[in-house]
């Protein structure tokens, strides 16, 4: 049986990934912070000490509280290195992704379009989907896809957390509404299902039409 593993799989978009895998058959590890805490290198080893393998991985994690520059502490940019870069670098140098598999990397739009308001999300987000991009060549060789997901304005409890009066934000977004997570679970679904393939070393912006960049 085909099998997944899905970091921060008990919540949020997380959740919704996992879930439509579930229902294609799929044999999911939906990982909650208790199993790992990306932040937390320990507990990134522990974690690869019983998952040393796996067809399909969805690298995905939540980010830092909005913080004016001038307020970020020595301990807050450790802390999101390890979280949102670090950690994840650490996994894909440590877990074996079977041939024909498949690698989803939820990262955010604030990569295209950074946030005063999330430095640290815009600075390691961004870094580490460098070497996302340059990684996907290396695993084109065995035939694994590699997709990087920048979510813009999800309806998710992180998002909830980051604006204040989410009903008048939605006015100002092209469709007048947040995008639901299990639309991006139905998507990742969709490429498993149909074996799309060749569509490997992009980022897909899914943000409604919100952002203002071509690429």
């Amino acid at each position: 049986m085909t099998r997944a593993v899905v970091l921060g799989g008990s919540r949020g978009i997380g959740k919704a990934i996992s879930d439509s895998l579930k229902s294609i058959g799929i044999n999911v590890f939906a990982a909650s912070k208790n199993d790992i805490d990306t932040s937390d290198l320990n507990s990134v080893r522990q974690f690869l000490e019983k998952n040393t393998q796996t067809d399909i991985l969805v690298l995905n994690t939540g980010g830092p509280t909005p913080k004016p520059f001038s307020a970020i502490t020595e301990e807050d940019w450790n802390l999101y290195h390890n979280q949102l870069f670090l950690g994840f670098c650490t996994i894909l140098q440590n877990i074996k992704i079977s041939d024909n598999g498949y690698i989803f990397l939820i990262s955010s739009n604030v990569i295209k379009e950074p946030n005063a308001k999330l430095i640290i999300s815009s600075a390691y987000r961004a870094a580490f989907s460098e070497i996302f991009k340059v990684l996907s060549k290396e695993y084109a060789q065995k035939n694994i896809s590699c997709i990087n997901i920048a979510p813009g304005p999800i309806n998710t409890d992180r998002t909830q957390e980051l604006i204040e009066n989410v009903e008048e934000f939605e006015k100002s977004l092209p469709m007048k509404r947040l995008g639901n997570p299990e639309e991006i679970g139905n998507f990742v679904k969709a490429i498993i299902e149909n074996n799309i393939k060749y569509l490997s070393g992009v980022t897909i912006n899914f943000d409604g039409a919100n952002s203002n960049h071509i690429f």
